[in-house]
């Protein structure tokens, strides 16, 4: 029986699509929950499966088996009802690019039939910070700007779950940083907000997140925990040719993992293989002024952990 306290639920959902006479999975028998007043995110690449899972909660698309339902309700026979209790910001603007600020909002105010004035509690936080544009065409705005205005309208029906289709995506850092700031802000009026992003370092801001691969969800659960579960010594390491010296260590075999990661490359080194040797025999490749120190793992190198063990599970199984 599913809690009065959950907001989404989500059983074995899984959605194909046909490339050609293929059937290509988008979402592979997900499954998770989402508490009420949660910020929860749902974390992976591009191509992982989170628009697709998105459109399915927002009843945009039917998923082919499996369960979801938001707010109590079934995305499959309940549509109505879910569209009134839910406000959904694509990942693409979708605004209407013609109309002023002034009028995008109050055109989505009366599709729910509702004012501005009504629910301006609600929004005016947001909404201040571009009011002074509000004559403006909204296809003459930035980026931030347009984020924002798109946030209002998904907000000014007051729903009670907030689908967020990344929304930082393309937005400069600042703009990034006031965002999650308003989310924080939006939770206190008991809004249950779930937001999908490829950024790795916005996982850290919500209650709870979800990492996805492939259309398959490879673990749920806070961003403490989820960093608690790599419990292997993880290592940076860098030298002057870093193309050169990942080329060496996949070479050599030297590392469980090693992928880039900003000036440097994460590295796993294999058991047996301390750090001290795997420099050495690098050094004896060329690579005189390696760096290498011991570092804490982030959620991106749980999400990189996982994702090697889930295929290499695929590949015992198809063995």
């Amino acid at each position: 029986m599913i809690s009065n306290d959950t907001a989404v639920f989500i059983d074995k959902v899984s959605k194909s699509f046909l490339t050609g006479k293929t059937s290509v999975p988008a979402l592979d028998s997900v499954s998770l929950s989402v508490n009420r007043g949660e910020l929860f995110g749902i974390i992976g690449p591009d191509g992982a499966g989170k628009t697709t899972l998105f459109r399915i909660l927002t009843t945009l698309m039917l998923a082919d088996s499996g369960v979801a339902q938001v707010d109590g309700l079934d995305t499959r026979n309940q549509l109505k009802e879910i569209r009134k209790r839910v406000g959904y910001m694509p990942g693409k603007f979708s605004l209407y690019q013609d109309l002023t600020v002034e009028e995008n909002l109050s055109f989505f105010a009366t599709l729910f039939n509702t004012t501005i004035e009504e629910n301006y509690d609600l929004v005016k936080d947001i909404y201040r910070q571009i009011e002074k544009f509000k004559k403006r065409r909204a296809g003459a705005l930035s980026g931030g700007m347009k984020q924002k205005l798109a946030l209002s309208c998904a907000l000014i029906h007051r729903p009670s779950v907030l689908f967020l289709d990344e929304p930082t995506t393309g937005v400069d850092s600042v703009s990034r940083t006031e965002f999650w700031e308003l989310l924080r802000n939006l939770q206190k009026e008991k809004i249950t907000i779930v937001v999908s992003t490829p950024y790795m370092d916005e996982a850290g801001l919500c209650d709870r997140v979800a990492l996805i691969q492939k259309g398959k969800i490879l673990a749920v659960d806070t961003p403490d925990k989820l960093t608690a579960l790599f419990n292997r010594p993880l290592f940076a390491v860098r030298s002057s040719r870093m193309y050169e010296l990942l080329q060496d260590i996949s070479r050599l075999n030297l590392a469980v993992s090693c992928y880039p990661f900003g000036q440097y490359h994460h590295v796993v080194w294999q058991e047996g293989i301390t750090a001290d040797e795997a420099t050495g025999k690098l050094k004896n490749l060329g690579h005189t002024d390696v760096e290498s120190s011991r570092i804490a793992p982030n959620i991106e190198d749980c999400f990189m952990d996982l994702m090697t063990r889930d295929i290499a599970l695929a590949n015992h199984a198809t063995k």
